[in-house]
């Protein structure tokens, strides 16, 4: 077994399960990026993946790996530089455990992203929300199964994992009532529900029934929505909306448009973006700015502001006291 092989498979099997018990989605991601690596190595170079050492995967290969990926996959600066940061995370661990590669580690972990345009997200108005929301028919068991997730999605800007992993213990009606969300990288948090939206999700679990640790939001067979589901009855409920709502029509709607939706009604009510990092459980304050970029409504204040500042014709001077007018007759 090569090096590289046994790098790789303790940097799977050790480092990401046990030692930072990596979500299945994470574990995915970083193994279809090895995959693609050791596919476009095995071309370029004419080893098979078992007879890879280390010291083939060097950074002028790399590059040529993301270069690749950018021209002849279509991938975008984005995808670019996800499969970078797990090349990286690759590497650092390799740097523990192979010292003797140490020269081609360091060239390819001072291989840099690449700096990409920063993209205006898009959400939804409070009147381009409600006409979503209200767009299932409540007369049916679909219907209040989707405006139960839509009303969930857009007050409380749960990702679409979170929304497809709730059981029905994790919703908590009545006085203080909330959802329990098993968040992104393993981070649970919970998030408040207004009454309404308590309302709501009250009179879908009177239909749901089931038992407290079955999924909340279920198909007619009983069994957990999938995400791609949840974007097809999003997708399907815009257009509806777009017929009342003509706006809509314009947006490109998604899951997680509901939740950049979420997020501009809170910094709207004037909620700091420390709070708004908290509620959708990001894991820097930072990653919640593009809000404030995208917020248009701020811009126009602070915009009026500046206006009422620039034409406001300045007072005279008149000196408040007989001292200080004696000092300026001078």
């Amino acid at each position: 077994m090569t090096s590289l092989a046994v790098v790789l498979q303790s940097f799977f099997t050790d480092r990401l399960i046990r030692q930072r018990q990596a979500s299945p989605h994470t574990i995915t991601a970083y193994r279809n990026t090895i995959r693609l690596l050791l596919r476009f190595t095995w071309q370029h170079t004419g080893k098979p993946p078992t007879d890879l050492h280390l010291s083939d995967l060097d950074a002028p290969l790399i590059t040529q790996f993301l270069q690749h990926l950018e021209t002849e996959r279509g991938n975008r600066v984005t995808t670019r530089n996800a499969r970078l940061a797990a090349i990286h995370s690759l590497f650092r661990y390799a740097a523990l455990h192979t010292p003797e590669h140490a020269g081609t580690i360091q060239r390819v972990l001072a291989i840099p992203s690449k700096r990409s345009d920063r993209t205006i997200v898009c959400y939804l108005t409070t009147q381009e929300v409600h006409a979503l929301v209200t767009a299932p028919d409540l007369s049916t068991w679909h219907g209040l199964r989707d405006h139960a997730l839509l009303q969930l999605a857009c007050q409380t800007g749960l990702r679409v994992s979170e929304l497809t992993n709730l059981k029905i213990h994790d919703v908590h009606l009545g006085s203080g009532a909330h959802v329990y969300a098993h968040g992104k990288g393993r981070k649970d948090r919970i998030t408040p529900l207004t009454r309404h939206s308590a309302t709501v999700l009250g009179n879908w679990l009177q239909q749901r029934a089931g038992h407290p640790h079955d999924p909340l939001f279920v198909s007619r067979r009983r069994t957990a929505l999938s995400t791609d589901a949840v974007e097809r009855l999003v997708t399907k409920h815009a257009a509806a909306a777009s017929k009342s709502c003509t706006s809509i029509s314009g947006k490109h709607v998604t899951p997680h448009t509901l939740r950049h939706s979420a997020a501009m009604a809170l910094l709207h009510a004037g909620v700091d973006i420390s709070v708004i990092a908290l509620w959708l459980g990001h894991e820097s304050s930072e990653t919640s700015m593009i809000y404030l970029h995208a917020d248009m409504t701020l811009k126009e204040q602070a915009l009026a502001r500046t206006n009422q500042s620039t034409t406001d014709t300045p007072a005279r001077y008149q000196a408040t006291d007989a001292l200080l007018a004696f000092l300026d007759s001078l």
